[in-house]
C-alpha cells in the first residue's frame, strides 16, 4: 500500500501535517549530533524510522541521560567492530551502555594488553571518522542464525528472544529480532553488524568523544558456571569538556580511593588468611569506628531507642517464618549441620528483633517501641562485587526496628526520616535526595492494599522533607518498601546510605500482636530503619568523603606534639596530658627525625594540628601553631591552644 501523501504528527508537543515516508529525524529537523534519536509514542527509535499518522514525537537529545545511553551504545558497537577486526577470531558477547560509560565483551585466546587497547582504540577513531552509518533491518529467527551462525553467544540470545532487559542484544519485549549494520558512507557496504535492539546514533561521526579505561574478566551472563569472557570498558560523551571533566573526577576519585587510603593511613586491611570481603580495623581505624559508634548510641538513647544484642547463627526455622530463605537464600551463607538441625549466619537481624517483641505480651501503651542494634550481618556476595568496604560479606549493620500503631505509623516515619538526615548532617554529609522503591509484584508478599498503605505513608514522610523525591519502581524488599537516602560526596559521586522501610508483612507472619486500648489484640507496624546501612560501607564513604582527611571529632589522632628538638619532649609531654584529660587524642613525636620530616609524617597522617615547641615557645608559655593545611600561628598561648582544639572537637567542624 503506498504511503499516505500527507499525516498527522505530532512534533515537540505541536501537532503538524508532514508528508507521507518522513522521518522522525526529518520531522524533528535533527542534526544527528545534538539530537541523535526521538521517542515516537514514548519509545526510543533511530531518527531513521519512519512515522505514521497520529504519532508523537519527540526529541532525544545527546546530553540527556537516554541520549548519553544511545550515544555509548553506539561507541560499544564501534569498539566491537574495531576488536574484531584486529583480532578476527575474537567472538562477541553483549555491549550495553552503563553508567558514565559502556563495555563490550569477547571470547578470545589471551586476555587482552594495555597496548591492545590502544590498537583498539586508534582503529575506533578511525571509524568514527569514516562516518559509517548504522541501519537497522528486521531479520527472522532463522535468518539471524544464519547470518550469525560464527557467534555462539549471539546464537544464545537468539534463544532468550524476548528475555531479560540484561539480554542488551535482544529485542526485549518483542518478537522481532533485528540486526544493525556498519555501512560504508560512500560505497553502502557492510563493514559490520551485530545482533541489536537499538537504538543508535545515525552515524559513527556523532561520538564526539570517548576513550578506553581498562580490561578485565567477565563471566559470560553473569553466572560463575559460563565461559569467562574479557570486557573492555570505555567511556563516551556528547563533548570533549564533559569527558574532561569526568576523567578529572576519576583522577580525584582514585586519590580518595579508600582501599588505598586504608592501608596508607593504617586504618583497615583485607587478610587473605579470612577470605574475601572481611575486613580487620587496625587501631586507628578501630578509633574512628568507636567514635561514630559512641556518637551514634548517644543520639539513639536521646531519641528513645532501646539497646538489644541479638546471636550470629540461627536455626534455620526463623528465616522459613519470615520468608528469607524463600527470597534471599542466594545472599546467604550455606547451612551448617550442627545436633541434627540446620544453622545459618545471619543476613539480617530483623526477625531476632521480632522475636524479642514477642517474647511477652505488649501494650499499646510501650509503642511506639525502638529497639537499637549494632548486629553483625554475613551476605554472601560473589567475589565479582566485593569492593573493599563498600560491599563486604561481613558487616555490622545499626540496625533499628520501630513497632508502632497504624495511628502513630505517620509521624513516626516523619520523625525517624528527619533523626536520618539530622545525624548525616553531623558526620558531614548534607547533600540529598531520597529515592522511593516500589513493589516488585513478582518477588514480594502480602496484599496490593496493604503495599498501597504502606507505600503512601513513606510517600507523605519523603514529600513532608522537601527534598527531591525519585521513584525506584520493582526495587523494593520482598515485604515492604523502602525509602533510601542518596547522599552526594565532596567530589559529587551518590551513595546510598540509609533506608526505611515500612512493613506490614512480617508482624502477621510472626504473629505479633499488642493489646489495644479497647482491648482488642491488634497487629503493629513495623518500621526496618539501618542509619549507616553498615558501618564497613559508612567508613569507606566518610574516607573517601573526606580523602582520608577526618574532621577533628572523627580523627584517629587529633593532635600531634612536634618538638624542634630533644629539649622540647618534656614540655610538649605536659602539653598532651592537659590535652588528654579533655579527652583529645593526642601523641608526641619523640622520634629522631629531623623537625621537617616529623611535620611531613604528620601531614602525611593527615592529623589535624600540629603543636610545635622550641626555646622561645617555653618561655613564653605558648606553641607554634599549625594546621592541616599547612598554615601556621606561632606563639598562641597553650591555654588558648587547647581551648581552640576542644572547641573544633565538640563543634564537629572541618578544618
Amino acid at each position: 500500500m503506498p504511503a499516505a501523501l500527507e499525516i498527522r504528527v505530532t512534533v515537540a508537543g505541536a501537532e503538524r501535517v508532514v508528508a507521507g515516508g518522513t522521518t522522525a529525524g526529518e520531522a524533528l529537523e535533527a542534526d544527528g549530533r545534538t539530537v541523535v534519536a526521538a521517542k515516537i509514542n514514548g519509545e526510543p527509535r533511530d531518527l531513521a524510522t519512519e512515522v505514521a499518522d497520529g504519532d508523537t514525537v519527540e526529541p532525544i537529545a545527546v546530553d540527556s541521560e537516554q541520549g548519553r545511553s544511545i550515544l555509548r551504545h553506539s561507541t560499544a558497537h564501534v569498539m566491537a567492530q574495531a576488536v574484531q577486526e584486529i583480532f578476527p577470531g575474537a567472538r562477541l558477547g553483549i555491549g550495553p551502555p552503563v553508567e558514565n560509560g559502556f563495555y563490550y565483551d569477547f571470547d578470545v585466546e589471551q586476555p587482552f594488553t594495555p597496548d591492545d587497547l590502544k590498537r583498539v582504540e586508534k582503529r575506533m577513531r578511525e571509524i568514527v571518522k569514516q562516518g559509517q552509518t548504522f541501519a537497522r533491518r528486521a531479520v527472522s529467527d532463522d535468518a539471524a542464525r544464519e547470518e550469525l551462525a560464527a557467534e555462539p553467544y549471539k546464537l544464545e540470545l537468539i534463544g532468550l528472544k524476548g528475555g531479560t532487559a540484561e539480554d542488551e542484544s535482544v529485542e526485549v519485549g518483542g518478537d522481532q529480532l533485528t540486526i544493525y549494520d556498519n555501512l560504508d558512507p560512500k560505497s553502502g557496504e557492510l563493514c559490520w553488524k551485530d545482533l541489536c535492539r537499538g537504538p543508535h546514533l545515525p552515524s559513527t561521526r556523532g561520538i564526539p568523544a570517548f576513550k578506553l579505561m581498562r580490561s578485565g574478566g567477565a563471566y559470560w551472563r553473569g553466572s560463575e558456571k559460563n565461559p569467562q569472557l574479557q570486557r573492555i570498558y570505555g567511556t563516551a560523551w556528547e563533548s570533549r569538556e564533559k569527558q574532561d571533566d569526568y576523567l578529572h573526577l576519576l583522577e580525584e576519585a582514585e586519590k580518595r580511593d579508600h582501599r588505598k587510603l586504608g592501608a596508607e593511613l593504617d586504618l583497615f586491611s583485607f587478610p587473605t588468611e579470612l577470605g574475601s570481603g572481611l575486613a580487620v580495623f587496625h587501631p586507628k581505624g578501630g578509633v574512628v569506628r568507636r567514635i561514630m559508634e559512641d556518637y551514634s548510641r548517644r543520639r539513639h538513647e536521646e531519641a528513645g531507642y532501646s539497646f538489644v544484642n541479638t546471636p550470629h547463627i540461627t536455626k534455620e526455622n526463623l528465616y522459613q517464618i519470615s520468608g528469607h530463605l524463600d527470597w534471599y537464600a542466594d545472599g546467604m551463607f550455606p547451612p551448617m549441620e550442627l545436633e541434627g538441625a540446620r544453622y545459618y549466619l545471619k543476613p539480617m537481624n530483623c526477625p531476632m528483633h521480632n522475636l524479642i517483641f514477642r517474647s511477652r505480651g505488649r501494650s499499646y501503651r510501650e509503642l511506639p517501641l525502638r529497639l537499637f542494634e549494632f548486629g553483625t550481618v554475613y551476605r554472601y556476595e560473589k567475589s565479582g562485587v566485593v569492593h573493599g568496604l563498600t560491599r563486604v560479606r561481613g558487616m555490622t549493620q545499626d540496625d533499628a526496628h520501630i513497632y508502632c500503631t497504624r495511628d502513630q505509623m505517620q509521624d513516626e516515619l516523619k520523625s525517624l526520616l528527619r533523626f536520618v538526615l539530622r545525624l548525616l548532617r553531623d558526620y558531614g554529609l548534607d547533600d540529598f535526595y531520597l529515592e522511593l522503591s516500589t513493589r516488585d509484584p513478582e518477588k514480594s508478599i502480602g496484599t496490593d492494599e496493604v503495599w498501597a498503605e504502606a507505600t503512601e505513608a513513606l510517600r507523605v514522610a519523603a514529600e513532608a522533607e522537601s527534598l527531591e523525591l525519585v521513584l525506584d519502581e520493582g526495587g523494593a524488599a520482598f515485604y515492604g518498601p523502602k525509602i533510601s537516602v542518596q547522599a552526594k560526596d565532596a567530589i559529587g559521586r551518590t551513595w546510598q546510605m540509609s533506608t526505611i522501610q515500612v512493613d506490614l508483612n512480617l508482624p502477621e507472619l510472626f504473629e505479633l500482636e499488642f493489646q489495644g486500648a479497647d482491648g482488642s489484640r491488634q497487629r503493629p507496624v513495623m518500621i526496618h530503619r539501618a542509619l549507616f546501612g553498615s558501618i564497613e560501607r559508612f567508613f569507606g564513604v566518610l574516607v573517601e568523603h573526606y580523602a582520608g582527611a577526618f574532621p577533628p571529632w572523627l580523627a584517629p589522632v587529633q593532635v600531634i606534639g612536634i618538638p624542634i628538638s630533644e629539649a622540647h619532649v618534656s614540655y610538649l609531654g605536659d602539653l598532651a596530658k592537659r590535652l588528654r584529660e579533655r579527652g583529645i587524642r593526642v601523641e608526641v613525636d619523640a622520634s629522631a627525625d629531623r623537625m621537617q620530616k616529623k611535620i611531613r609524617n604528620a601531614q602525611k597522617s593527615k592529623v589535624p594540628f600540629m603543636l610545635l615547641a622550641g626555646d622561645d615557645d617555653i618561655a613564653n608559655g605558648a606553641v607554634s601553631f599549625r594546621y592541616r593545611s599547612g598554615e601556621q600561628k606561632n606563639g598562641v598561648p597553650v591555654d588558648e591552644a587547647i581551648a581552640q582544639i576542644v572547641d573544633a572537637v565538640e563543634r564537629r567542624v572541618q578544618v
